[in-house]
């Protein structure tokens, strides 16, 4: 997983500026070992393509817009320890807790790191990195990348301009940061010198430098302790800065701020990669609902067509008629009522009923035609549109085979009390 390493200026500086994504920042490309692939200085605005590409975006926030406390905090969890924390530091800051962002960080000796950062500003940096489509965006605080030696203190220099951004690591958990402006270039190392002196007095201090700065600041402290006995074991010692140590820092510290935010370092999605393919899937979805809507549309016009032709066609056969809602079942009704007013005979007319049942009584009990005596009905009558038949209670007449035998012919049967057949048709 790639992963582009951003050192970004501070935020005074970028105040100061007239456009703050045009300040130079040096940034390195490193691969999933960690290996630096690509490094140089470049402005915010032409890192945006860097920024998309890479899977993994880290911001090294300069160490003077990130305070670092240490504070006692109960043991709670760490979603009810982030909201009680800004309360934890309010006595601690100079500004309203509502407008920074307090992040809880490791727990050692009993105290645990609190890193501060102004909200406005994380917020704007949150805002322009997602816009260049960072997928994933992790913000630490520079003073916590430096290595930390037991005993001594380790410093790095960032210059923006004529104007310097000092960073110290002070302990494992502790780092300050402060810009310092001097008046001239000949005059900054000097003027590193004092403020390093006044935060470190006595211990051994490890400088990263530039590159084309290394030989001058050699220069300007070679003789600072030489009258003193200790020079050796208290001196500031003077390194070519390199991305190595920023890189292997930033990967043990475990703050993230931009968690503060809610933005988190979860993933995000890569929406750029994805716009042809979106684009193609939203032309094909207009083209298939433009075809859906052309049949809807060819099928309401020919099923429009054909209900004038449906309605012409009654109108024609029954001119009189008026209210036509219907004209296909309106028609089916005129013709089944005049083929009625025709004779024709129906399932459930008393003739039909009579005769279908004879049928199956003569089938079922042959002994019926030979006389009223030996015919095991008693009376029949017809209501309703149905037979109903009251057969002896002597007789032998089976009930589910004449039920079958009228099934065949349409018929059912169902009984009802004193044993009376209730036979009407199925339709």
């Amino acid at each position: 997983m790639s992963t582009l390493f951003i050192r970004l200026p501070s935020k005074a500086a970028a105040e100061a500026a007239e456009h703050w994504l045009a300040l130079p920042c040096p940034f390195a490309l490193a691969s999933p070992a960690d290996v630096v692939e690509r490094e140089g200085i470049a402005p915010l605005s032409e890192l945006a393509g860097a920024v998309a590409s890479a899977q993994r975006v880290v911001l090294v926030l300069a160490a003077s817009d990130v305070t670092l406390l240490r504070v006692k905090t109960p043991p709670l969890s760490a979603a009810r320890l982030r909201l009680v924390l800004p309360n934890l530091v309010e006595d601690q800051l100079m500004a309203d807790p509502d407008e920074c962002v307090v992040v809880p960080g490791n727990l050692a000796d009993g105290l645990r790191t609190a890193a501060v950062v102004q909200r406005g500003w994380l917020d704007i940096l949150s805002k322009a990195f997602t816009g260049f489509g960072a997928r994933t965006l992790v913000a630490v605080p520079a003073q916590l990348c430096l290595p930390y030696r037991e005993g001594s203190v380790t410093a790095a220099i960032a210059e923006q301009g004529v104007d310097i951004d000092l960073t110290l690591r002070l302990s494992e958990q502790n780092g300050v940061g402060l810009p310092i402006m001097p008046e001239s270039s000949d005059d900054a190392a000097q003027e590193v010198r004092a403020a390093l002196r006044a935060l470190a007095p006595a211990m051994p201090i490890t400088l990263y430098v530039p590159h084309n700065h290394v030989i001058g600041y050699r220069q300007a402290y070679a003789n600072d302790f030489a009258d003193d006995a200790q020079a050796g074991e208290s001196g500031i010692t003077v390194f070519a800065d390199n991305w190595s140590h920023w890189i292997a820092g930033a990967g043990r510290a475990s703050l993230n701020l931009l968690s503060g935010l809610g933005a988190g370092s979860g993933p995000q999605v890569n929406w750029r990669q994805w716009r042809w393919a979106i684009a193609l899937t939203g032309a094909v979805l207009a083209i298939n609902a433009l075809g859906l809507n052309i049949d809807w549309w060819n099928m309401k016009r020919e099923a429009a067509t054909l209900r004038t032709g449906m309605v012409q066609t009654y109108r024609s056969a029954f001119p009189k008629e008026t209210v036509i809602l219907d004209p296909l079942a309106q028609m089916h009704k005129k013709i089944d009522q005049a083929q009625r007013n025709a004779g024709r005979a129906e399932p459930d007319d008393f003739g039909q009923l009579a005769a279908n049942f004879a049928e199956v009584l003569a089938s079922q009990h042959p002994a019926s035609g030979a006389g009223a005596a030996a015919s095991p009905i008693a009376s029949i009558e017809y209501r309703e549109r149905n037979l109903l038949v009251r057969v002896k209670p002597d007789s032998k007449l089976s009930q589910d085979k004449v039920k079958a035998a009228l099934a065949t012919r349409n018929l059912s049967l169902n009984s009802q009390s004193n044993g009376v057949w209730q036979i009407g048709s199925l339709k």
